[in-house]
């Protein structure tokens, strides 16, 4: 079962996290508009409110919570019921598709990275958004998890892991970069992103369905 139960519960909650961190959030932006595709048919896997959504120009995506989706729907985006497991789309639908986060929740990740690149056109993009478990961030998540409303059940990956997921599922690492240097609260402007990983915290891997 997917772990939307806080999702559906907490929604206020977690818009209101995007407000206090408005900055964390902003830079995290920044750091998956350097490496999405410039054009084509986008989809968010686990669009969640749309929060992410939005602010990329994605107009569409899907979720297995309803609260979330109607949140999402509210933003003027269109957002049906699936999980990533088991995507709603046909094949080779899609020329680049976004997953933030929600790899952390998914109950088989290489199954919902598989589903993505069916949903891709040949040649099609994934872009990868995760708090790496080796970062400063992803460690005190870990440690403070049981008193989170949204991560007490996630899985948290590290980077090379995704790279193995992505591989085993049938793509090609393109490109890596990083953004959030520091403590969330000391995060007051925009942090520019820098290629690879290991130093920040928010690390996006672009990566392209094999011919």
């Amino acid at each position: 079962m997917s772990k939307t139960l806080p999702f559906d519960q907490y929604v206020c909650k977690y818009e209101q996290w995007f407000e206090d961190h408005y900055f964390v959030f902003l830079s995290e932006i920044k750091a998956i508009q350097s490496l999405m595709p410039q054009k084509g048919h986008g989809v968010e896997i686990g669009i969640g409110s749309g929060i992410f959504a939005t602010a990329l120009g994605i107009p569409e995506g899907c979720d297995p919570s309803a609260t979330m989706r109607k949140k999402a729907l509210e933003r003027g985006l269109k957002a049906v019921e699936g999980i990533a497991e088991n995507l709603p789309y046909p094949n080779a639908t899609y020329d680049y598709a976004l997953i933030v986060t929600t790899i952390c929740f998914v109950d088989d990740p290489m199954q919902s990275l598989r589903e993505i690149n069916r949903i891709l056109k040949p040649g099609g993009q994934i872009i990868v958004g995760f708090v790496d478990k080796n970062s400063p961030i992803g460690k005190e998540y870990q440690i403070n998890r049981e008193k989170s409303f949204f991560y007490k059940d996630a899985c948290f990956f590290s980077t090379e892991e995704i790279y193995k997921l992505l591989w085993g599922s049938g793509f090609e690492i393109e490109k890596t970069c990083q953004t959030i240097f520091g403590p969330l609260n000391d995060i007051k402007d925009i942090q520019q992103p820098k290629n690879g990983s290991s130093k920040g915290s928010f690390v996006v891997v672009k990566a392209t369905k094999n011919e």
